[in-house]
């Protein structure tokens, strides 16, 4: 229930978004694709499943009265068949553009596949708008069904004239969703990225000037033009977990510019870039590229795990300390572990009030939220962090009563 109100406040955030859907698979919650039977306006709960369904909220082009008019027709129960959801739904309100983007996300994935249903969509919307017709101008019996076709309505699907793949419906889920849900395009490289790149979230501010390998799927592409009329390029590279920018500066681009293409898979060597156009140490990590090159599917699909030693890890790699930056780390304290004592999972306002804290206090300490009850507890790590302050502390304290608050 947290992690599906803490979803919701971040579906406009693909990073965050990204970050917590990581933390549900970490602790065996499965996130589902929407479906026009179980998803609500939010993301929410699947009852008495360990499951959490994608929130029609956070689809592009369906839009909240869309989605209302679905919740509306829901009422009298789970859609059984398109037919059932075309009659029941005013396609007034869920129009083309709606009900194209319900297709593409998986929506209707229970009644038939997406390539068939995409390729059916004008026999889709003629039967909706056939069945409003009839419905705005009465011609319905006492029961409320057509007078024309109240013994037998049925949908008949055709052909399928363009056969949409796999491939197809992710780039559609990353489109309309920011994410991939169903599958992930990097599924069959996994082994091959892990043996032969850092993975994507070793990248960060703490590893500034280390040599750097890492592999991913090409998310976004922008092309500029430097002051001497050359291009260059700042690309996103995205692996299960993280994404982290590249930046092409002319040379290596005009020897790659042709790798430079979303949904690409690639590998690229660089180093770690830290610092702002100043110099001065930054916490956003980059790569400056120095070489890249595209990894085929195929190249893929039949790589053997062990053929070749698994790269060192970039946090392995100590950097050089001086002296000042040394004394100055024997004087840190140690961060702080807070854990939060919570029976009542189904508290929606307390887990609002939580995540509006955790907002208003960043910082570097661990939250973890132990839920259930005594005989079976469950510790879940926030993705957030929060400050070990008396200020920050204090309002926790008044939030969840204070003997159900702990540092470690």
């Amino acid at each position: 229930a947290f992690m599906a109100a803490l979803m919701t406040s971040d579906y406009d955030d693909i990073d965050r978004l990204t970050i917590e859907m990581s933390e549900c698979n970490a602790m065996g919650i499965e996130v589902l694709p929407p479906d026009v039977s179980e998803s609500y306006l939010e993301f929410a709960v699947v009852p008495e499943k360990n499951q959490i369904r994608f929130g029609l909220n956070a689809i592009k082009n369906v839009g909240t009265s869309a989605v209302e008019e679905l919740l509306r027709a829901r009422e009298k129960g789970a859609f059984k068949s398109l037919e059932d959801f075309f009659e029941r739904v005013n396609s007034h309100t869920i129009n083309r553009k709606a009900v194209e983007s319900l297709i593409k996300t998986g929506g209707f994935d229970k009644f038939e596949s997406r390539s068939l249903l995409l390729n059916n969509i004008d026999i889709l919307l003629a039967y909706s708008q056939k069945k409003q017709k009839e419905l705005d101008s009465g011609q319905t019996d006492l029961f409320g069904n057509s007078v024309e076709t109240s013994a037998v309505s049925q949908i008949l699907l055709g052909p399928e004239d363009v056969l949409y793949k796999s491939k197809d419906y992710l780039t559609w889920e990353r489109e309309l969703m920011g994410l991939y849900l169903s599958a992930h395009p990097l599924t069959d490289y996994k082994i091959l990225l892990e043996e032969q790149a850092h993975p994507i979230s070793e990248v960060t501010a703490s590893n500034d000037g280390k040599k750097a390998k890492v592999g991913g799927i090409v998310t976004d592409v922008r092309v500029i033009q430097t002051k001497k009329g050359q291009n260059m390029a700042f690309v996103k590279l995205a692996d299960h977990t993280n994404d982290v920018e590249l930046i092409l500066f002319p040379k290596v681009y005009d020897e790659t510019s042709w790798l430079w293409v979303v949904d690409k898979v690639i590998i690229v060597e660089g180093e770690v870039n830290a610092r702002d156009k100043d110099g001065n140490t930054t916490d956003d990590a980059k790569i400056n590229v120095n070489n890249a090159r595209e990894v085929p599917h195929e190249e893929a699909v039949n790589y053997v795990s062990g053929k070749k030693k698994s790269i060192k890890s970039l946090n392995d790699l100590k950097p050089k300390k001086s002296k000042k930056t040394e004394e100055h780390s024997q004087k840190e304290k140690p961060l702080k572990r807070i854990y939060l004592r919570m029976k009542n999972t189904e508290d929606s306002e307390k887990l609002k009030a939580l995540k509006t804290h955790l907002n208003k206090y960043p910082g570097s300490s661990d939250v973890v939220l132990v839920v259930g009850s005594s005989e079976s507890k469950q510790a879940i790590k926030i993705p957030e962090k929060t400050q070990n302050t008396k200020e920050s502390l204090d309002y926790l304290y008044e939030l969840f009563g204070k003997e159900n608050v702990m540092e470690a």
